[in-house]
């Protein structure tokens, strides 16, 4: 039998990492037994937080699902400055129908849909 065994089974506890305390009668027994109750109370939950596999890939993808939305919002917003800025420049120059922008830009439109097509297509 070790010295803290010894100790626990006369009327001490064991808190302190395996030490033993000794407690100074039933209301600091008490205490020191609500103290060890909360501090495995905190490890079991970080423990389950850890092996909560189903839980962090929900939380991850929640995550980059807010990543993405915000990341097509800024998109969209630097697309419609890019065209706004197009139409400015088009209106300086005194163009009322920027043709040549426009066929710019469809034919640029033409080019990536037609990669989305191709990639699509060998997957």
């Amino acid at each position: 039998m070790t010295d803290a065994y010894a100790q626990c089974e006369e009327g001490g506890t064991m808190t302190d990492g395996g030490r033993a305390t000794g407690a100074k009668g039933p209301d600091e027994l008490r205490r020191q037994v609500e103290e060890a109750r909360g501090r495995l109370a905190g490890t079991v939950g970080e423990l389950a937080e850890r092996t909560d596999v189903k839980g962090r890939a929900q939380a991850r993808a929640a995550d980059l699902r807010d990543k993405a939305g915000a990341l097509t919002v800024q998109l969209r917003s630097s697309a419609a400055q890019a065209g706004h800025a197009v139409q400015d420049r088009a209106g300086r120059t005194g163009l009322r129908r920027p043709r040549p922008v426009v066929i710019a830009g469809a034919a640029a439109g033409a080019v990536v849909a037609v990669g989305v097509l191709r990639r699509r297509g060998r997957r």
